[in-house]
């Protein structure tokens, strides 16, 4: 017991030290690289700004024939798409509209860059057992880090607006996407790929022809997976100046508004539930196409 109370530590002048050092080597860098960081994400500001105010600038009913025509094409289900629809117009009824459309925009954009950059990656940790080693242990800080952590140094590099908020929100969303997708190429069944490189595939042809098609469900479940973590990052993106439905919240907890917390709390869970059902179903679908191929 007296080892342990005599544990050895630094002093607090030796900690307050290393502290110090480290946040002066970040202000440093941020110095030294802010104005680079800010015009190397200036076109992605551009485009979520554009993408955002075409959402607010469209009218209301192409807005719901667009929801209802994208549910419908990925659920193929009339009561999944007049559910949709039918929040949208809850939504707008209660005067949350265009707090929608702004959370709509960084979402949809965020899951866009979650897929460009995740599967990739996902592909890679596939391909390679060492990438794989490396990668996981940068997954697993993103994933358990708590999100106001990685808040700070984002904000201080970029400040706060929009891209900050869109960085935070691929930080936390971005894993499952990456797990699955390298989860789902590996667990194609190797005598598939041994009857494709008995037919001469190249590992090109291999891995776009018969891996990634077959790993699709895995790969729409990680998609999915982003999207809901996304929209739970909604509130705290919000923190460093994301407009949208987090904005409420936050008003709400600081004033202690329960039905402006609540109202706006459950818009969020709408537009989940709606990503929820329709990416889902897609992916039960691809799953039973793939199956009816097989065996075929």
């Amino acid at each position: 017991m007296e080892f342990f109370k005599e544990f050895p530590s630094l002093s607090r002048g030796e900690l307050a030290s290393l502290r110090r050092s480290i946040d002066g080597a970040f202000r440093d860098f941020t110095r030294s690289w802010a104005e680079t960081l800010e015009s190397f994400f200036h076109p992605l500001l551009r485009f979520l700004v554009w993408f955002e105010n075409l959402l607010l600038a469209t009218p209301w009913p192409i807005i719901l024939i667009v929801i209802g025509g994208l549910c419908y094409a990925g659920a193929r289900s009339w009561k999944i798409t007049a559910a949709s629809v039918l929040a949208f117009v809850v939504i707008g009824y209660f005067g949350m509209w265009d707090d929608t459309m702004s959370t709509l925009a960084i979402i949809s954009v965020a899951t866009f860059l979650c897929i460009a950059i995740g599967i990739p990656v996902g592909i890679l940790m596939a391909r390679s057992d060492r990438m794989q080693a490396a990668i996981t242990p940068v997954l697993d800080v993103m994933q358990t880090i708590p999100s106001f952590v990685y808040l700070i140094p984002v904000v201080m590099l970029l400040g706060i607006g929009k891209v900050p908020g869109l960085i935070a929100v691929c930080i936390y969303a971005i894993p499952p996407i990456v797990r699955l997708t390298n989860l789902g190429i590996r667990l194609v069944d190797k005598d598939i790929l041994e009857a494709a490189d008995a037919f001469g595939a190249s590992p090109r042809q291999k891995l776009w022809g018969v891996q990634v098609p077959l790993a699709l469900p895995n790969i729409f479940a990680g998609v999915n997976q982003t999207i809901m973590m996304a929209l739970a990052m909604v509130v705290i993106a919000s923190m460093i100046g994301v407009q949208g439905l987090g904005v409420p919240v936050l008003r709400a907890i600081s004033n202690q508004y329960l039905a402006l917390g609540v109202m706006n709390g459950l818009a969020i869970v709408a537009l989940a539930i709606i990503f929820d059902r329709v990416s889902q179903t897609y992916g039960k679908r691809l799953q039973a196409h793939r199956k009816g191929h097989g065996h075929d």
